[in-house]
């Protein structure tokens, strides 16, 4: 579907059409089909699911080399993809810059959602000096992911890059367990739908001065789970009780075992806990 002009989202649906919709929105520089198969069909069991691929990933347009954006941008391309497919209010759900994401859709288009969660994920604006003095004492990512992200733009020939993208979920896991194949399978799919290997960076390189949003995160009123993801090496505890404790009325609960990767060893307790939110809230 067209966003702009000659801007493209993929976007793809399961489930029945008229159940309460859901909207999935990825971390960053990931496709849609980053949403492992499973989680989709357990998701799509109670409502319409709705994944896209964001520009710059998958079969989107990948327009940031000749027109670059802001990284605020990409929340409002999850607008258009529910403005395109008639969609009023959705539920929403979303990891990593796609939980910075959901904090934007919450602050400035409340009336478009039903219940948001979020996970792996920062408040947004911690990282700016003076936006929440109180959050700076929050852990920093990993320093062996700075390491690792230092080449994420290195040319790869398609071996190369698959192994990359393996060591990065492997590194994106924490501790607990990690299953290589079960990830480069993902990585082949999402390689062979986007018919080109090179990893995308484009949102490592956008502008993020459009997340400084921490002073509006306490005028939410939304139904909002934030799920403590206690092996995350990017925002580890305690930045997901923080973030609860900034949103009023936000629920924390906590997936064991839970990283910055969804593995098939903790999806059934992360699908029951987004599940039983949207239940709990229906429109």
């Amino acid at each position: 579907m067209e966003v702009e002009p000659g801007i493209r989202l993929w976007v793809t649906e399961a489930g029945d059409p008229a159940a309460e919709p859901l909207l999935l929105i990825m971390g960053a520089n990931a496709p849609g089909l980053a949403w492992p198969e499973p989680l989709v069909d357990a998701l799509a069991a109670r409502h319409r699911v709705i994944r896209y691929d964001h520009r710059d990933t998958g079969r989107s347009s990948w327009p940031f080399d000749t027109d670059p954006y802001p990284l605020a941008r990409l929340a409002e391309d999850a607008v258009a993809v529910l403005v395109a497919l008639g969609v009023a209010r959705a539920h929403v759900a979303g990891m990593s810059l796609g939980g910075s994401l959901v904090q934007l859709l919450l602050v400035d288009h409340p009336e478009r959602l039903l219940s948001a969660t979020l996970w792996s994920t920062a408040a947004l604006g911690p990282w700016t000096p003076g936006a929440h003095p109180e959050a700076s004492g929050l852990p920093s990512p990993d320093p062996a992911l700075f390491e690792l992200w230092e080449h994420l733009t290195d040319p790869r020939d398609r071996e190369a890059d698959l192994d990359f993208r393996v060591e990065h979920w492997r590194r994106l896991r924490g501790a607990g367990p990690f299953d290589p194949d079960e990830f480069r399978r993902q990585e082949e799919r999402m390689i062979s739908h986007a018919g080109r290997h090179d990893s995308p960076a484009a949102h490592a390189r956008a502008d993020p001065a459009g997340l400084e949003r921490a002073a509006d995160l306490n005028g939410i009123s939304t139904p909002t789970l934030v799920i403590d993801a206690p092996q995350d090496p990017v925002n580890p505890p305690p930045h997901a009780a923080y973030l609860a404790s900034v949103i009023p009325g936000a629920e924390l609960v906590t997936v064991p075992g839970l990283g910055h990767a969804l593995g098939s060893d903790v999806l059934p307790a992360l699908t029951e806990a987004i599940l039983r939110h949207t239940a709990t809230h229906p429109g």
